[in-house]
């Protein structure tokens, strides 16, 4: 979530290189930010009790649970193909067994890789969800900090002392929640043919 709260920073950081006209805006906004030149949020809480977060959440859950299951059965069989090697050993040439076992130490070698894989997989789908989620915060995260006359949004836990007015995760959370949803694409967003 580092790799979250550093995009976060560069996008924040990207706004005020354009005019502001926060005047303007706080003009045609709901005051429900509080006013302040400093806000903070907590970027992981915003993520994680958002709609997107919860479904990412949800999903990548799902995919481990999947690959931890698949882990098991596979261990299982491994382990039985093991002990059934190990049985017939007593049996079989030296030469004969060494090449068995080398070609199951292979297989286990491959196997072990192509499961490790599938779990970078989903930290890289993490990843990339994280990213998309910063991307689709920072216009509304920007549309709050105007709304409250603030020049800056801080990480929370990047500040040492604050006054707890500054927060707006709860506000940045439901505003998220308005606006993105689960993030998605709803079937009204999706072109008619």
């Amino acid at each position: 979530m580092r790799r979250l709260v550093a995009g976060f920073a560069i996008v924040v950081a990207g706004l005020f290189q354009a005019p502001a006209t926060f005047a303007q805006e706080e003009a045609r906004a709901p005051q429900e930010v509080p006013a302040a030149a400093v806000l903070t949020v907590d970027s992981d809480l915003m993520f994680s009790q958002s709609l997107f977060g919860l479904r990412v959440t949800q999903e990548l859950a799902a995919e481990e649970a999947v690959l931890l299951a698949e882990n098991r059965s596979i261990q299982a069989e491994l382990t039985a193909e093991e002990r059934e090697l190990t049985n017939q050993r007593e049996g079989m040439d030296p030469k004969a067994f060494r090449a068995v076992a080398d070609a199951f130490d292979a297989r286990v070698v491959q196997i072990r890789n192509e499961q490790e894989q599938k779990s970078r997989n989903i930290e890289v789908q993490r990843q990339r969800e994280e990213e998309a989620f910063i991307r689709a915060a920072s216009p509304i995260l920007t549309d709050l900090m105007r709304e409250a006359g603030a020049s800056v949004i801080l990480e929370r836990r990047e500040v040492l002392l604050s006054d707890p007015a500054i927060d707006i995760t709860p506000m940045a959370i439901k505003r998220l929640n308005q606006i993105l949803g689960d993030g998605l694409p709803s079937a009204t967003d999706t072109p008619e043919e």
